[in-house]
């Protein structure tokens, strides 16, 4: 007959069990917070988005020669609702582009590679912006308010329109997120407010490559509507 252990070993065996059971216990009930598959934080794991990473997956061949630095979205994220405003001081929210394919990009006359882009997104602008694409550049300049309206007069650049946050809380936001580490940031947002791609780092988007890749995460849009 095999011996039985004592009451204080059988008591010790089960410490292990129980810890075990609690440590399983408290991983479900984070992975039930935060989501399963990936435990994101802040709903960045919405459902709503799952058609943007398709898209970023279809278009991603595309993200070449000029725009290659662009990252793809492999898990879908929904952007906050970034809160700025126009030139005529109105407060704007990024939801208020719902429905149109936009890219959202933060400048600052203090960034020189800034500077050197915005030509190339009004140059974007004029080929594509309307009723299913639109730049919207956000300038993050947070002592002359009359500097970056200088900037765009002086280099003629009439096309985008001008959008400020001088409080620089777009790019809090974003950075709490990931999508924003250094200027200019750019991320490329479809008709649901969820991420397609971002780029760290000025990119030519007046370039062929930046207009065919633009024009692909446009079509499935404006196919739809």
């Amino acid at each position: 007959m095999p011996d039985q252990p004592s009451p204080r070993l059988a008591a010790t065996r089960r410490i292990p069990i129980a810890i075990g059971a609690v440590l399983v216990g408290g991983l479900i009930g984070f992975a039930g917070v935060y989501g399963l598959g990936g435990l994101k934080r802040g709903g960045s794991g919405d459902s709503a988005c799952a058609g943007a990473v398709e898209l970023a997956r279809k278009i991603g061949p595309l993200a070449h020669g000029e725009v290659a630095a662009l990252t793809m979205a492999t898990s879908p994220l929904r952007l906050p609702d970034l809160a700025f405003e126009d030139a005529d001081g109105k407060p704007r929210k990024l939801s208020e582009w719902r429905g149109k394919t936009v890219l959202v990009n933060l400048w600052a006359t203090w960034c020189v590679p800034c500077r050197k882009e915005m030509p190339a997104l009004d140059s974007l602008q004029t080929k594509l912006g309307g009723k299913d694409f639109e730049v919207v550049a956000i300038n993050i300049d947070t002592r002359d308010p009359e500097k970056p309206k200088n900037f765009l007069k002086e280099a003629n650049l009439a096309r985008l329109a001008y959008f400020t946050d001088t409080k620089a809380k777009v790019f809090q936001d974003l950075k709490n997120i990931g999508k924003a580490l250094g200027m200019p940031t750019s991320i490329l947002v479809d008709g649901q407010g969820c991420e397609i791609g971002t780029i760290a780092g000025p990119a030519e988007w007046a370039s062929d490559d930046a207009t065919t890749l633009i024009k692909a995460a446009v079509k499935p849009a404006t196919a739809g509507s």
